[in-house]
C-alpha cells in the first residue's frame, strides 16, 4: 500500500509543486547570487536556465509562463515610464533631446552596419539588433541619488535623454512586429503611423484625466492599485489590437501616469512590490527557461555575436556622450557620468529580443535566432557591471569636487543628539561622551531614548526598566544642569524605533554603545548597529567605555584617506576638538599626507585652542601599525564608512576583526559620519543591479589598471 502516492516525473507539471518552486527560486535565487555580486535580473535568468528544459529539466515552459510573461514583461515597461523624472527632462530637454537622438542613431547606424557586414544578418534583422544596442535602463541611477548629485547637469541630461531613446526604441519595435502582423501594401506604412500617431495621442490625452478624475473621487488603495493595471493593460491591448507590440502602450501609459503616482507614495510602493515579488522575476525565469546555453559554447556564432553586441552598444554609447560633451562644451567627468548612466542595457533590450525571437519568417526560422537570445544575455551582464562601475567612480569624483561647495552654502544646522538606552551599565559613558560633544551655545539638544518591542513578550517589567533607565539619565544630565529629553516608545524592533524617533526629532547625531557578542555567530557590531546604519544618513557613534569619559589623557583618531570628502568631515572634528578642550587632553590624528593636510588647515582656522597632534598614517588597512600608540587611558576613535560613500575601502570589512584582537582592552568609538543621499536602497528588479558592494568592481577596475601598467 502505497500511503502517500508520490511519484517523481521530470519536468513537474502539478501547478501547486510548479508554483512552490517558482516561489523558491524568486525568494533564494537573489540571495545567493547577490552574494556572487551578479546583477539580480542575470540572477533570475541564469535560475531560469538550470531549472528549464536546457537545464535540470525540474519545469516546462507552459502557458502559466507565457502568461505571467507577458504580463511580467508589461510590467517592466510600465515601471521603465513611471520611473521617468520628467521635471529632470524638462529642465534640459535641450541638452537631453541631443543626447537621447545621438544615442538612439549612432547605435542605428554602427550596429546597422556591423550586423550586415560582421554578422551577415538581413535587413530587418539587423535593424531591430541596432535598435536593441540603442535602447538602455537607468540601472545605475541610484548610484547617484547615493551621491546626492541628482541634481547635476549630465544626471538630467542622461535621464531626459533615457526617455527620448528608449521611445525611439520601441517606436522600432512596434513598426516591425506591427509589420510582420500585418499584410504589407502599399498604404501600409501610411496606414501604420497613423494607427499609432492617433493611438499616442489618445493615450496620452485621455489617460492623464481619467486617472486625476479617478483618484480624486476613490482614495482605497486596492481600487486604485486596480485601476493602474487595468489602465497598463489597457494601452498594451489598444496597441496590439491596431497591430502594434502591447510594450509600447504600456511604456506610454507608465510615462502619462508619471505624474498621478508619487515616487514616494504607497500605491508607487504596491506596484513595485506586486511586480517585484511576482510579475518580474516570473517573466525573467521563463525567458532563462528558453536559452540554450550549449548553443553559446557550442559551434554556433553565439560568442561572437555576443562580442559583437556588446562592442557596438558600449562603443556607440560613448561617442554619442562625447559628441554632447563636446557640442555644450561639458567637461571629462560629465561625459563619463552620462556613459555609466546610458550604457546598461536591460528592461527594453529584453523586450525587444523577446518580440524578435517569436516572430516567425516565413520561412520558418525566427526573426532573432538564438544566437542573438544568448548573446542578449551577455550585453546585459556586461553592460550592468561596466555601467555601475563607471558611474561608481564618476559619482564619487563629482561628489568629491563639489562637497567644498555644498559645506560652504549649507547653514548651521540645529543639533539634535539622540542617546538610546537599553544597558544600565553604559548610560553614563553615553551620557558624559554626549554632554561632551554637544554644542553648549544649543539649548535642548539632548534626546534619551528607551526602546520596548511591541510584541506579546513586552512586559510589564520592561516598561519598568525603560522608565528606570530614562530617569537616571535624566539625573546625570540635571546634575550637570543641562536639560534632556526622554522619550519612551513601542516598536517592531529597536533599530526601527531609533530610526523613527531620528526622524521625529530631526536627529543630526546618534550615540549608542557596543553590541556585546552572546554568541559566535553574533557580528561584532550586532544587528541594531547595522540596521540602524542602513535606514539612517545621519552621523553614528558607536562607544565603548572601560574607564569613565573624564579620565581619559589622550584621544587617538584613526582617519581613512579621502575621509575630508565626506559630508560629515567638519562635524566629527568639531566634536572630537571639542571633547580635547574640554577634558584638556590632547588629541592625536592619525592619516594619510592628504587629509592630514585637510586636516590641520581646519583645526588651525576653528579649532587652535584644542592640544592637537598629527601623525602619517601609511597603510590604513593594518590597524596593528597603533597598537604602540594606544594605551589603556587613552581613547581610540576610528572613522568608518558606510558601504558605497566616497572614502569607503575593503578594508573596512576587516575592521571588527583588528578592533577585536588588537584594541580588546582599550576604550574605542567607530564613527559613522553624515552620508549623503538616501538612507537605504530597497532591492528591486527594476533595479537590476541591486545593492552589489561598488567596490568589488573597483577592485576588477584596479586590477586590469596594474595590469595594463605593468604590461
Amino acid at each position: 500500500m502505497n500511503l502517500f502516492d508520490f511519484h517523481l516525473t521530470l519536468p513537474i507539471t502539478d501547478p501547486t509543486w510548479v508554483f512552490f518552486i517558482v516561489l523558491i527560486i524568486i525568494l533564494f535565487a537573489p540571495i545567493i547570487l547577490g552574494r556572487l555580486r551578479i546583477p539580480h535580473i542575470i540572477g533570475m535568468i541564469l535560475a531560469g536556465v538550470l531549472s528549464g528544459e536546457h537545464g535540470f529539466n525540474l519545469l516546462m515552459y507552459d502557458s502559466s509562463f507565457k502568461l505571467f510573461g507577458k504580463v511580467g514583461l508589461y510590467y517592466i515597461m510600465f515601471l521603465a515610464g513611471l520611473e521617468m523624472n520628467m521635471s529632470d527632462f524638462k529642465e534640459n530637454r535641450g541638452k537631453a533631446f541631443v543626447l537621447g537622438v545621438l544615442a538612439f542613431a549612432l547605435p542605428m547606424i554602427l550596429g546597422f552596419i556591423s550586423n550586415i557586414t560582421i554578422l551577415q544578418y538581413g535587413l530587418i534583422t539587423s535593424i531591430l539588433l541596432a535598435s536593441m544596442y540603442a535602447s538602455h535602463t537607468l540601472i545605475a541611477y541610484p548610484i547617484v541619488i547615493r551621491y546626492g548629485i541628482a541634481r547635476q547637469r549630465s544626471v538630467s541630461i542622461a535621464v531626459g535623454g533615457t526617455a527620448v531613446t528608449d521611445t525611439f526604441t520601441l517606436l522600432v519595435l512596434a513598426v516591425i512586429s506591427g509589420l510582420y502582423k500585418g499584410e504589407a501594401s502599399e498604404m501600409f506604412w501610411i496606414w501604420l503611423v497613423v494607427k499609432v500617431v492617433f493611438l499616442s495621442f489618445l493615450i496620452i490625452y485621455f489617460f492623464p484625466r481619467i486617472g486625476r478624475w479617478f483618484f480624486r473621487r476613490y482614495s482605497d488603495g486596492v481600487v486604485q492599485f486596480i485601476f493602474v493595471l487595468a489602465m497598463v493593460f489597457l494601452g498594451a491591448g489598444l496597441m496590439e489590437f491596431v497591430g502594434m507590440e502591447g510594450i509600447l502602450g504600456a511604456f506610454l501609459a507608465g510615462l502619462v501616469l508619471n505624474r498621478l503616482i508619487p515616487h514616494v507614495s504607497p500605491l508607487m510602493n504596491h506596484l513595485e512590490f506586486v511586480g517585484n515579488a511576482l510579475f518580474i522575476p516570473y517573466f525573467l525565469i521563463g525567458v532563462g527557461m528558453i536559452i540554450n546555453v550549449h548553443i553559446l559554447f557550442g559551434k554556433g556564432d553565439a560568442l561572437k555575436v555576443a562580442l559583437v553586441m556588446t562592442t557596438m552598444a558600449m562603443l556607440s554609447k560613448w561617442i554619442a556622450c562625447w559628441i554632447t560633451q563636446k557640442i555644450y562644451k561639458m567637461s571629462a567627468m560629465e561625459r563619463e557620468l552620462m556613459f555609466g548612466l546610458s550604457n546598461a542595457q536591460a528592461a527594453a533590450t529584453l523586450a525587444a529580443v523577446l518580440v524578435g525571437y517569436n516572430i516567425i519568417l516565413p520561412g520558418g526560422e525566427r526573426l532573432l535566432n538564438d544566437d542573438v537570445l544568448n548573446g542578449t544575455i551577455v550585453l546585459i551582464l556586461f553592460t550592468c557591471i561596466i555601467s555601475s562601475f563607471v558611474t561608481e567612480r564618476a559619482a564619487r569624483k563629482v561628489a568629491m569636487e563639489t562637497e567644498m561647495d555644498t559645506e560652504v552654502k549649507k547653514g548651521k544646522q540645529e543639533e539634535k543628539i539622540l542617546i538610546p538606552l537599553a544597558n544600565p551599565d553604559t548610560i553614563e559613558d553615553l551620557m558624559g561622551l554626549s554632554m561632551l560633544i554637544r554644542d553648549a551655545k544649543q539649548k535642548d539638544n539632548l534626546i534619551a531614548l528607551s526602546v520596548i518591542n511591541d510584541d506579546s513578550a513586552a512586559t510589564s517589567g520592561e516598561e519598568g526598566r525603560s522608565k528606570r533607565n530614562l530617569e537616571r539619565a535624566a539625573k546625570i544630565s540635571a546634575a550637570a544642569g543641562l536639560s534632556l529629553t526622554t522619550v519612551s516608545r513601542y516598536d517592531l524592533n529597536i533599530a526601527s524605533g531609533i530610526i523613527h524617533t531620528a526622524k521625529e526629532y530631526g536627529v543630526t547625531d546618534i550615540v549608542i554603545g557596543l553590541h556585546r557578542k552572546m554568541n559566535i555567530v553574533d557580528s561584532f557590531f550586532g544587528n541594531l548597529a547595522d540596521n540602524l546604519l542602513k535606514g539612517t544618513n545621519r552621523e553614528v557613534m558607536i562607544a565603548k567605555f572601560l574607564m569613565p569619559v573624564n579620565t581619559l589623557r589622550r584621544v587617538v583618531v584613526a582617519v581613512p584617506p579621502k575621509a575630508e570628502y565626506e559630508p560629515g568631515f567638519s562635524k566629527w572634528v568639531e566634536h572630537f576638538c571639542r571633547m580635547g578642550s574640554i577634558l584638556g587632553c590632547r588629541v592625536h590624528f592619525f592619516a594619510n599626507e592628504e587629509t592630514l593636510i585637510r586636516l590641520q588647515q581646519l583645526v588651525k582656522k576653528k579649532y587652535s585652542n584644542t592640544p592637537t597632534e598629527f601623525s602619517v598614517l601609511e597603510e590604513w588597512g593594518d590597524l596593528l601599525l597603533l597598537t604602540g600608540q594606544v594605551n589603556y587611558d587613552h581613547l581610540l576613535v576610528v572613522i568608518s564608512a558606510r558601504r558605497g560613500s566616497i572614502s569607503y575601502d575593503s578594508s573596512f570589512e576587516r575592521l571588527p576583526g583588528q578592533l577585536g584582537k588588537y584594541f580588546s582592552n582599550n576604550s574605542l568609538i567607530i564613527l559613522y559620519p553624515d552620508q549623503f543621499g538616501e538612507p537605504h536602497e530597497v532591492i528591486s528588479f527594476s533595479d537590476p543591479r541591486g545593492y552589489s558592494e561598488p567596490q568589488n568592481y573597483d577592485k576588477v577596475g584596479k586590477w586590469f589598471y596594474k595590469w595594463l601598467k605593468k604590461n
